[in-house]
């Protein structure tokens, strides 16, 4: 787990005191003369009757093939390696692999496409896609502040960001961190922790907020968050995994703006690919970095929320982020949420993280699905415990060559299985290595020790649920077990 000073990445204002918070050459000889290969493989052209690509050989010559509708239309022009096409033979990077290898190419194909085929990205499109799920966060409390022999009682406001998850005929939800919507300083005045007040704002509209100098009947300063302010509803949250989900009715942000549009959530993340973090950098308004995944899962250690100290597994990035990016959306080279962003490391530059999507999704989900079965009176996720204790050992790197991606792996293994437990109940035992969990006729597999982890998230009463297993190098599958709802227990 690292241990590093990490901020919070939430900024705050205290009127009272007006103080922040914080292509590639490759030459072959084959019976003394210079075989020609693939150079480069570009976009050439746009017309009618679709998108031109050129290839570029390294004697210079060129062949020119056009793409409609992923269809090859080859006219074979010049070059001695180009050849007449049919009209409608398919374009793949695997054909043009293999004219490379027949004109002497000694590459992999996974090489081949990373000096070949890697064409110039404009994410601009992406960008605009994931802008319009984004919205700057405003929390409202009350709070005492001492200075000197004054007491002061006066209105903090902490600003973030946050992601629109889903939409129904009614309302938006809202992802955004625990943190932005939660402050261990607020009064008792407050009512609680959690904001009194919370507003967000659609990407492009005006953000601005100010005190009007007027007081309300307790005393404190009225502030005034502009006429395209969103309210917002805290329907539930988790402070171990530092997501809150926010409820704003659909009718107010249709009426302040039409272009937002739910998020789109990637099926999962990769090391070395693009991270775009959209968020409310020093609560300026909303603004887009971009960087890579650095790591793609890593403990860091945070005790600033509540005062306890508690370990979130992240996503560390190296796009820049900001007090007040908190609760912003981490997005890929399509514009699809891969996480979102909590906090960054002040004292080494690029060190940030985000809260991954299997995390964000699992527990936003959860607080929706209990929020509705409890008729509204619930605002907390709902968890079952195992009664295990768990390891990840023998983690190793595993390539695919096909695709050209890895990722890393590890054995889930049981450290303890507690007498009386579900996990005791389904024949677990201590050692035994877990492969795979199986929930409501759904399996998935263990890649990860903590995979057990998130996948708790998605268990609802009801459901029947069981484990995969290895145990002295044989294989075998538990018995079924069937969840009650005395089995679940609000999580923190």
């Amino acid at each position: 787990m690292r241990k590093a000073r990490v901020f919070l990445a939430a900024a705050a204002v205290l009127f009272a005191l007006i103080l922040p918070f914080a292509g590639c050459s490759l030459f072959a000889e084959s019976g003394g003369q210079e075989t020609v290969y693939v150079t480069s493989v570009r976009q050439s052209g746009e017309g009618e009757e679709g998108t031109e690509f050129t290839v570029c050989y390294s004697d210079g010559t060129t062949s020119t093939f056009t793409v409609q509708n992923g269809k090859d239309g080859a006219d074979g022009q010049d070059g001695q390696n180009g050849q007449d096409g049919e009209d409608g033979q398919d374009v793949t990077a695997a054909s043009l692999y293999e004219e490379y290898l027949a004109q002497g190419g000694t590459l992999s194909y996974f090489e081949f496409l990373r000096q070949y085929l890697t064409f110039p990205q404009d994410n601009g499109a992406a960008i605009a896609q994931a802008v319009r799920s984004a919205v700057s966060v405003r929390c409202e409390y009350t709070v005492t502040s001492v200075t000197g022999w004054q007491t002061v009682k006066d209105i903090a406001v902490s600003q973030g960001a946050g992601v629109i998850y889903r939409t129904d005929g009614e309302y938006a939800y809202i992802v955004t961190n625990y943190h932005v919507v939660y402050n261990s300083d607020a009064n008792e005045d407050n009512g609680s922790n959690f904001a009194r007040k919370i507003v967000c704002y659609l990407y492009g509209s005006e953000n601005g907020f100010f005190r009007t100098g007027e007081t309300d009947a307790d005393g404190y300063s009225v502030v005034d968050y502009g006429a395209q302010a969103i309210g917002c509803e805290y329907i539930g949250g988790s402070v171990t995994a530092d997501i809150a989900l926010l409820r704003a009715p659909l009718e107010e942000m249709r009426a302040v703006g039409g272009g937002f549009a739910a998020v789109q959530v990637a099926d999962g993340y990769t090391v070395g690919e693009t991270a775009i973090a959209v968020g409310n950098a020093e609560g300026q308004g909303l603004s887009v970095t971009q960087g890579i995944v650095s790591v793609d899962g890593e403990y860091i250690s945070l005790s600033d929320i509540d005062g306890t100290a508690r370990r979130y597994r992240s996503i560390r990035v190296d796009a820049a982020v900001y007090h007040g990016n908190s609760g912003g959306g981490l997005f890929n080279a399509a514009g699809q949420l891969i996480g979102i962003v909590n906090a960054g490391d002040e004292e080494d530059e690029s060190i940030n993280y985000a809260i991954p999507q299997e995390i964000v999704c699992g527990v936003a989900d959860n607080i929706l699905y209990y929020h509705a079965a409890n008729g509204g009176t619930t605002r907390c996720a709902y968890k079952i415990a195992l009664g295990v204790t768990v390891l990840g050992q023998n983690s190793r790197y595993v390539f695919d060559e096909a695709s050209g991606s890895g990722h890393i792996e590890d054995d889930t293994w049981l450290q303890t299985v507690s007498e009386g437990s579900i996990a005791a109940a389904l024949g677990l035992q201590a050692g035994d290595v877990l492969t795979a969990m199986t929930i409501g006729g759904e399996t998935s597999a263990l890649l990860r020790s903590y995979d057990i982890g998130d996948l708790l998230w998605t268990v609802r009463a009801g459901d029947a649920i069981s484990f995969a297993y290895t145990r002295g190098g044989q294989r075998s599958q538990t018995s079924t077990y069937t969840v009650q709802t005395s089995d679940l227990s609000a999580a923190a």
